[in-house]
């Protein structure tokens, strides 16, 4: 179930996930007095409670990780694509709730306007959804193989030490970046799920063995099918998956733009910095030269396959639509560090990703891939206006 309905739905249980009840109409108070009908205001207001608290506006750069790493590793989307980007977004929003109650006393402070400080979700209401959907993640991982619950759970963990511990430290970053990473990695290994090994010289049914005796006795009629030669096992074939460097350059790409994006947030709040958007400025420049650079895998041994032009192209757009989306804003926060700017500096590097994440399909010589992923801007940028992703 959507994470957003199932909340509606618990919205309008008293003293659940810190909904109020609605008060009963006059005369019906007491043993015997009928229901009162749902009070639809107030559903609609503690759905827009959640949709604030857990970024809904964000999830849009989700599904572009698990997307963006299949086709690094050189896969089509399948089952376990679909599996990881679900673990991936109920990771992301666990950390999403995660991080406001930890920050429920600084927000009181500096942003008394968030759900929590506000009184329209409880503290533990936020605790308890972080919890529930870390399990969700981890349980949804799991059923794409176990290379990809192991990713998921160094994942989760670095969720929950970025926001206990590590956020206001100077490994925050890192952490943010190792997440990031890790998310898109989490797609590279789910896709394809786990493949048995086939050997020929096994036996049982599926075995060259096997095989041989449910064709019957072998045929003698060349020199290649002597009794000798049947009975020498063959070279050992084993189909299992691999994962390549490429998903890690274009992980480290991706946690490179993510770590340039949360040192500009740390000073979200209460702006002033002018060398920490510069910075993140020409490592964005940089990131999309180096993405629009890169020789893509439609190239072998000097010779382009047919179709490179076309993903080149691809690649070169989605590296402009990179560039234009987090450089605008990040100039602006250079210019004029205020807290409104800067906080719009981070919106614009979330946003960038999904573009980033385009980008990195279409090199790897998944160029429907990347427009896939790009569909996803117009909705975050419609969903961005009504609920902040900062």
């Amino acid at each position: 179930m959507n994470p957003l309905r199932l909340f509606g739905a618990l919205a309008g249980v008293p003293g659940l996930l810190g909904a109020r009840p609605a008060a009963p109409p006059h005369g019906l108070s007491g043993a015997g007095g009928t229901a009162p009908a749902p009070d639809r205001r107030r559903i609609r207001t503690d759905l827009r409670a959640w949709a604030e608290l857990l970024r809904v506006s964000a999830l849009f750069t989700i599904p572009g990780d698990a997307l963006a790493g299949a086709a690094a590793a050189g896969r089509r989307p399948d089952r376990g694509t679909v599996l990881a980007v679900g673990a991936s977004l109920c990771l992301y929003e666990a950390g999403m709730a995660l991080n406001d109650w930890v920050d429920r006393d600084e927000d009181a402070i500096d942003r008394p306007h968030r759900p929590i400080p506000s009184g329209r979700i409880a503290p533990g209401a936020a605790l308890a959804v972080a919890g529930a959907l870390t399990m969700a993640g981890l349980a949804l991982a799991a059923r794409a193989g176990r290379p990809a619950l192991a990713v998921a759970s160094g994942l989760a963990a670095t969720v929950w030490a970025y926001d206990l511990r590590l956020k206001h430290t100077k490994l925050g970053p890192a952490a943010m970046a190792t997440a990031r990473s890790l998310d898109l990695m989490l797609g590279a290994t789910a896709t394809g799920g786990p493949r048995p090994s086939v050997r020929a010289g096994a036996t049982g049914p599926a075995g060259a063995a096997g095989r041989a005796s449910a064709a019957g006795p072998a045929r003698t009629t060349g020199p290649a099918h002597t009794p000798a030669a049947v009975g020498t096992p063959g070279p050992t074939r084993t189909r299992t998956r691999t994962v390549t460097t490429r998903p890690v350059r274009a992980a480290l790409l991706l946690g490179a733009h993510t770590y340039a994006i949360t040192e500009v947030s740390r000073h979200e709040a209460q702006g002033g910095s002018t060398t920490v958007p510069l910075a993140a400025l020409t490592a964005t420049a940089a990131l999309a030269a180096a993405v629009a650079g890169e020789q893509p895998i439609a190239v072998r041994d000097g010779a382009e396959k047919p179709g490179a032009a076309a993903h080149r192209l691809l690649r070169t757009a989605f590296a402009g639509a990179y560039l234009r989306t987090a450089a605008t804003p990040l100039l602006h926060a250079a210019l004029n560090p205020s807290p409104p700017l800067t906080q719009r500096a981070v919106g614009g590097g979330i946003r960038a990703m999904i573009p980033l994440q385009a980008a990195l399909a279409a090199k790897a010589g998944a160029p429907l891939g990347g427009l896939a992923v790009m569909a996803l801007v117009p909705l975050a940028r419609k969903l961005a206006r009504k609920v902040s992703p900062t």
